[in-house]
C-alpha cells in the first residue's frame, strides 16, 4: 500500500507536469526544458558520463569543444524530455516536421509486407514514430516500461493522442514482436541501447555488444531493416529521413549474417551521431566497462606524462 501510495503520487506530480508543459505551448515548453538541463545537467554526475562517451567517441576534440558539445547536448536533451508533453502536435501535420524519403513508407504501407524500422536516440526520437504512424505504416513501437505503472499508463496515454501502438517487450521480446510481424505489422527499433549480451560490433571504433533482434527477424522474415534519422532544426523543427533500406546478408551462415546486419545497423547510427553529434543521448552509457576502464587508464597515462588535460 505504501507502495502505491508512493506511485500515485508520483504519477500526480507528473500529470501536473505535463499538464504545465502543455499549457505553456511548444515553444516555450520546449525552451523551458532546455534551459532546465543545460544548467542542472552540468551539475549532476551524470555529466561524468558525457564526457567520457564524448572522449571515446571523439578523442580528437579540444577541450572546449567537448565542453561545448556536452553543454548543447543537455540543452537539446531538456528539450526531447520536455517536448513529450506536446507530442501530438510535433507531427507532419503540424507543420513542424518535414520528411525527406516519405516514398520508402507509403512503399511500405502499400507492399503490406512487414519491415524493421531502425535508428537510434537522436533528437526527439519521438517524432520519428509520429511520422511513421502518420504514413499510415501498421507499426509496433517497442518501448521500455516505466518503473511506475501509473506513469507508464500516463506516457502510453499521451503517445495514443498521435497514433503509437507502444508494445513494452518482456526479456528481448522476440516472441512477440515475431507474433505481430506474422500478422504483417512492422516494428521499430532503437538499436543503440546498452545490451550486456549479444554479438560484439564496432561502435566507434570501439566494441560494444548489440541487440541481434532487428537483424535477426529481417532475416526471419524475409525483410529489410529500413532505417530513419532526424535531426533538430531551429524553431523546434524537425527534418526526419527514411533511409535507403539495410539488406542482412542471407549466405546460409546464420550467426556470421546476423553479425554483418548488426554491425549495419550499428554503423548508420554511428554516422548519424557524426554528422550531429549534439543530438545523440549522450547520457547513457553505452559502451562496456572495459571500454571506460581503458579510457580511465589512458587519462591517468597522459596526465602523469603531461598533467592534466
Amino acid at each position: 500500500m505504501r507502495q502505491d501510495l508512493i506511485w500515485r503520487l508520483e504519477a500526480l506530480g507528473f500529470q501536473a507536469l505535463f499538464g504545465f508543459l502543455r499549457l505553456l505551448g511548444v515553444e516555450r515548453a520546449s525552451g523551458l526544458g532546455g534551459w532546465l538541463l543545460r544548467t542542472l545537467g552540468p551539475l549532476t554526475g551524470t555529466q561524468k558520463t558525457v564526457i567520457r562517451n564524448l572522449r571515446i567517441a571523439f578523442p580528437d576534440l579540444t577541450p572546449d569543444r567537448r565542453d561545448a558539445l556536452a553543454r548543447e547536448q543537455w540543452d537539446r536533451t531538456g528539450r526531447t524530455f520536455a517536448e513529450l508533453a506536446v507530442m501530438d502536435r510535433l507531427t507532419p501535420e503540424g507543420g513542424r516536421v518535414e520528411v525527406v524519403g516519405l516514398e520508402r513508407l507509403h512503399a511500405l504501407r502499400d507492399s503490406g509486407k512487414p519491415a524493421v524500422l531502425i535508428s537510434g536516440h537522436l533528437a526527439n526520437f519521438e517524432v520519428m514514430a509520429a511520422v511513421i504512424m502518420a504514413a499510415g505504416v501498421p507499426c509496433q513501437v517497442t518501448y521500455r516500461a516505466a518503473n511506475n505503472p501509473y506513469v507508464d499508463a500516463l506516457i502510453r496515454k499521451s503517445r495514443e493522442r498521435y497514433g503509437i501502438r507502444l508494445f513494452a517487450p518482456k526479456g528481448d521480446g522476440t516472441r512477440e514482436l515475431m507474433a505481430g510481424m506474422k500478422r504483417g505489422d512492422s516494428i521499430a527499433l532503437l538499436v543503440d541501447q546498452k545490451y550486456n549480451q549479444g554479438p560484439e560490433v564496432q561502435f566507434f571504433g570501439q566494441p560494444v555488444n548489440a541487440s541481434p533482434g532487428a537483424a535477426r527477424l529481417a532475416l526471419k522474415f524475409d525483410t529489410v531493416m529500413l532505417p530513419l534519422s532526424v535531426v533538430r532544426l531551429p524553431g523546434v523543427r524537425f527534418r526526419v529521413t527514411v533511409h535507403a533500406p539495410i539488406t542482412v546478408p542471407d549466405t546460409g551462415d546464420r550467426a556470421g549474417d546476423i553479425l554483418a546486419g548488426v554491425q549495419a545497423a550499428n554503423s548508420f547510427v554511428e554516422d548519424r551521431v557524426r554528422e550531429v553529434p549534439e543530438d545523440w543521448f549522450w547520457v547513457h552509457k553505452r559502451w562496456p566497462d572495459r571500454v571506460y576502464a581503458a579510457l580511465d587508464d589512458r587519462l591517468a597515462s597522459d596526465a602523469r606524462r603531461n598533467g592534466p588535460s
